[in-house]
């Protein structure tokens, strides 16, 4: 029987390794002295082979990267966001990248597990990444490229290294649970009104055929190990009904990912939360409108898709907090 429309789908967004986000309303920020103006987007996306091949840890940046960095921290620098509480850096250069290009499958491009680093183009999960690894240059005052780097590579994998394709953070409750116990995230769902999630998270095991890398054998053992392992994890979200009662509890710069009710799946989106005195709003990399842009309303978003059940909510840590 073939495969529900929805799911096949999803089946190409993971495989490029996409977000699925089928749209929503959105608003820019406004423009004003103290706050970044947004770059304009592309008028073509770039290729994800040319991402991919161009910006690791052992390549220069390209130009439009390396223009970027600079630009973000001379705008931070001149505008003394370090003075500024964590979650506001963190929303000030989320804002920064409003309009770049979404593009998908960035990661799974190189035939080889790649530490892929770009601020050119973004999926969702790549825009949290990138927003957190400047967002604590500026914070910490080390602003060079390299350690930028490394913080991305820090955040992406297990234990905050680099190894083969399984010893990336595929699931984002994967991603929010090992960031935690290494200090970088705290996962605040239940702060903000969240009740438990039952759920399996089976679903690259399970569709192993939607992965080329999972041909291998021992690359899908490693999987299905790692999903056992997330068997012991408990999971909280927000209900969609009740989103907007936990914004209160929100902060600029906590990290949003979408509940599911697809099999397998815990989550299949992920931005940042919004906060200017008129919204809270959802900050993302947007599959829908091929951007970074700002939905002027969280909990409206969410609901306007069937498939999000919730969300769960995840606050950065500010890093000068562990210097002190």
């Amino acid at each position: 029987m073939p495969a529900p429309p929805v799911l096949l789908v999803l089946f190409l967004a993971l495989i490029a390794g996409a977000c699925t986000d089928p749209g929503a309303a959105d608003a820019r920020p406004p423009q004003a002295a103290t706050e970044p103006a947004a770059p304009p987007a592309s008028n073509a996306s770039p290729s994800t082979a040319s991402l991919a091949a161009a910006d690791t840890l052992v390549a220069e940046p390209d130009a439009e990267t390396a223009q970027l960095f600079a630009s973000i921290h001379e705008q931070a620098a001149a505008e003394d966001w370090a003075s500024l509480p964590y979650g506001e850096i963190v929303q000030r250069v989320g804002e920064a990248l409003v309009g770049q290009p979404y593009v998908a499958g960035l990661l799974d491009e190189p035939a080889e597990e790649t530490l892929v680093v770009t601020l050119r183009a973004f999926d969702c999960v790549l825009y949290v990444e990138n927003v957190l690894a400047l967002a604590e240059g500026i914070a910490t005052g080390e602003t060079g490229y390299e350690a930028y780097v490394r913080r991305v590579e820090r955040m992406r994998y297990r234990d905050g290294e680099m190894g083969a394709y399984c010893s990336r953070l595929h699931y984002f409750s994967d991603w929010i649970r090992d960031n935690e116990a290494r200090g970088m995230v705290r996962n605040v769902t239940t702060e903000a009104g969240g009740e438990r999630f039952d759920k399996a998270i089976t679903f690259m095991s399970e569709h192993r055929d939607a992965y080329p890398k999972l041909t291998t054998d021992s690359t899908y053992a490693c999987i299905v190990d790692m999903e056992a392992d997330l068997a012991d994890v408990e999971l909280y979200y927000i209900p969609q009904s009740r989103i907007a009662e936990g914004y209160a509890a929100m902060q600029p710069g906590d990290i949003i990912a979408t509940a599911t009710s697809i099999g397998g799946l815990d989550v299949t989106h992920t931005g940042f939360v919004h906060k200017t005195d008129a919204h809270t709003g959802f900050m993302h990399a947007s599959l829908s409108s091929e951007q970074v842009k700002i939905s002027d309303d969280l909990e409206d978003y969410v609901q306007g898709i069937s498939s999000q059940i919730g969300v769960v909510v995840a606050r950065p840590v500010d890093p000068r907090e562990a210097a002190r």
